[in-house]
């Protein structure tokens, strides 16, 4: 566990004491650098307690593996993740041991909680690791702790941790000059209350020897000659919008700027009461997310996910609006001239180019070892599906499998966490050796042998290509990234790489800055940001008392009819929004199926899948909570009558009244007492 020169100059301040950011490349050992420090901050500080932050839950087994090697059991370490089941509470886990690698979500949840076996201060800690820490912004988990600190800090009102952030991509902030780079990286130096960002100077010709970057190859393809089942869609397309009678409706069918626009369109409608134009919109995002399967993958995948939502909206849809039979009979006229289309149209450029990649690196000698990464859960299960059905594949040796997102999504397909890290376990042994990927393995996935890396298709920013390009970690790797010639996600991937040269000249620029100069910035940009937070959290308090929770009304977003009122939600964890109203179970349907979480909580276990008992519009779920059957339901699928008109609000943290904390002894007390009355 002996560090490398350059390792050792990065480290040199925060072994003093000092907050610090690394910065070093991906592979290049921030890890175990960090671990490092932890080891020496635990033998020479009194009362040591180190926290280390992961903003990926396969992360927290792979820190373990680091810094158990590095800490030699000599002190106590424990993990914790959202998949672990039962287990003791935060609070209670940070008394007990040295060191605590955990989800950042973990440690903000106990710095709120109000029960004592969970909740924990910031100074219960003296070392705080913050890995990937470039994600310290705007509203993100890791910005929400740094905030807190901040405060702390400028208040003076407690001892606060040594903070050590780790990342291989600060990124520009969208910016695309010097200057505006500079900020960025002022920013989030002052949002990590950083002394430095270290990189080696001194060691940088060591650290390049070491650090092998991955040979760089674009591998384009033409556009499609001829797209007969692309444009038959498109076909469709228009004839809804002929419905719509909205000439000002963009028909840049297939993108994302189409999307967001449908989306909107869908939020207005239904604010305006407008259902026919609402299911409009949502039809067209159904269509639109085909065409981009379909400049993706294959036809067929995008067929297959029309088809998918056609089932659903028959089999759940029990008031059917004109609107919704005319879209029904539309794809039904339809659906046999796309079936042939999709199986006797011309073949995917992009899929041939990746083929012959894949016949390359896989069918030569050696044990290749490679990850795909695509931007969709639903690309990433049609690019498995097609690997293990292309006929040219078959004699090649490919063991491949998803790593994709955890998470309930009723539009796609989700991993558990526990399957995510079976399939890191089996790609790191070698029983896989093709992974195809969304970004949730872009960043800090150790996997040595990793020799080829694909972008396939991508319209990332410069610091998803730094990530993704960081996982081949063999010497003599490739870096492929696929493309159609002239296409917005090449010249994507080619400013990307400018950024990356403009993001090195701004850390370049804040290291060479005079040190009282950096902290004078670092401290107006502090005082700023929680001024800031404060305007913020007022704003957010006004807006959650504009009206009284008992004036505004619970709308089926699909069928309007009444439900409740905002008087009757609870939040449970902060975050779930129940119904506590007994009498709310009469509007709804639920499924027999519980549905499958990504994680394992600690006061309840997910049921059915609830339904509009009027019009089949999915709800939420059933939630579990102890004995109790609790509805949970989703802010888009409610819409909120106020006494100044209808909202539909993107998260239930933005709704304009107040949601109490969910109370299980109130809860409980309030049912007998209405019981003892009958």
């Amino acid at each position: 566990m002996e560090l490398r020169p350059y390792q050792w100059e990065v480290i040199a301040p925060a072994l003093e004491g000092r907050n610090i950011i690394i910065w070093l490349p991906t592979g290049a050992g921030k890890t175990r650098a960090a671990a490092y420090v932890a080891k020496r901050h635990l033998e020479t500080v009194n009362g040591a307690k180190v926290v280390v932050l992961v903003n990926r839950v396969h992360l927290v087994t792979q820190h373990r593996e680091e810094f158990s090697r590095m800490l030699d059991g000599r002190w106590a370490i424990t993990t914790l993740s959202g998949d672990m089941g039962p287990r003791p509470g935060f609070g209670h886990l940070a008394r007990r041991n040295d060191l605590l690698i955990c989800t950042a979500e973990l440690l903000q949840m106990a710095l709120t909680s109000s029960e004592e076996e969970e909740h924990v201060e910031l100074n219960a800690f003296s070392l705080l690791v913050v890995d990937e820490c470039h994600h310290t912004h705007k509203d993100t988990v890791y910005n929400v702790i740094l905030s807190r600190y901040l405060e702390h800090k400028l208040r003076r009102t407690q001892p606060l941790p040594q903070v050590l952030g780790l990342t291989a991509s600060p990124g520009t902030g969208k910016a695309t000059k010097l200057d505006g780079a500079i900020d960025h990286i002022l920013q989030l130096c002052a949002n990590l209350d950083t002394w430095r960002i270290m990189s080696p100077q001194t060691y940088r010709s060591q650290l390049q020897e070491h650090n092998h970057r991955p040979c760089k190859q674009y591998d384009l393809c033409h556009k499609r000659s001829q797209d007969p089942f692309g444009d038959m869609l498109k076909k469709l397309m228009e004839q809804v919008h002929d419905r719509l009678d909205m000439p000002e409706l963009s028909q840049d069918f297939g993108t994302q700027t189409y999307e967001q626009q449908v989306v909107e369109l869908s939020k207005t409608a239904a604010e305006a009461g407008l259902l026919q134009r609402r299911v409009y919109a949502l039809h067209l995002r159904r269509y639109n997310d085909a065409l981009l399967i379909h400049d993706t993958v294959r036809a067929v995948d995008a067929l297959a996910t029309l088809r998918d939502f056609y089932l659903k909206e028959r089999a759940t849809k029990t008031q059917v609006l004109y609107a919704e039979r005319w879209l029904l009979a539309l794809f039904n006229d339809h659906e046999n001239e796309l079936a042939l289309l999709a199986t006797h149209g011309p073949e995917n450029p992009k899929l041939e180019v990746l083929e012959q990649i894949l016949q390359k690196q896989f069918g030569s000698p050696g044990s290749p070892r490679g990850i795909i990464f695509t931007r969709t859960r639903q690309s990433a299960h049609s690019l498995l599906l097609w690997l293990q059905q292309q006929p040219g594949l078959q004699t090649v040796d490919i063991r491949a499998q998803l790593l994709i997102g955890a998470g309930n999504n009723s539009q796609s397909h989700h991993m558990t966490q526990r399957d995510q890290q079976e399939v890191i376990r089996k790609f790191r042994d070698g029983t896989l050796n093709l992974l195809v990927a969304t970004s949730v393995a872009e960043e800090g996935l150790d996997i040595p042998q990793c020799n080829v890396v694909v972008r396939y298709g991508l319209l990332t920013n410069e610091i998803s290509m730094v990530q993704a390009r960081g996982r081949a970690r063999a010497n003599e790797s490739v870096y492929s990234f696929v493309a159609t010639q002239g296409s917005r996600e090449l010249r994507r991937e080619q400013t990307n790489e400018a950024l990356e040269v403009l993001m090195e000249q701004a850390v370049a620029a804040v290291q060479q800055m005079d040190q009282a100069e950096y902290q004078a910035k670092i401290r107006d940009l502090q005082q700023e940001a929680v001024v800031g937070r404060m305007v913020q959290a007022a704003q957010r308090e006004r807006h959650q008392q504009q009206f009284l929770a008992e004036h505004v009304q619970l709308l089926c977003i699909n069928c309007m009819v009444a439900v409740g009122h905002g008087s009757d939600l609870r939040k449970v964890e902060g975050t779930h929004h129940i119904n506590v109203n007994p009498n709310f179970s009469i509007y709804y349907n639920v499924s027999d199926q519980p549905v499958v979480m990504d994680r394992v909580f600690k006061d309840w276990v997910p049921g059915g899948v609830i339904n509009c008992k009027n019009c089949g519009e999915h709800w939420g779920l059933q939630m579990i909570y102890k004995s109790l059957k609790l509805p949970v339901l989703k802010v888009r699928s409610m819409l909120l009558q106020t006494p100044k008109g209808r909202i539909q609000a993107k998260k239930w943290s933005r709704v304009p009244f107040l949601v109490t904390d969910f109370n299980y002894g109130e809860y409980c007390a309030q049912n007998l007492s209405d019981l003892s009355l009958y």
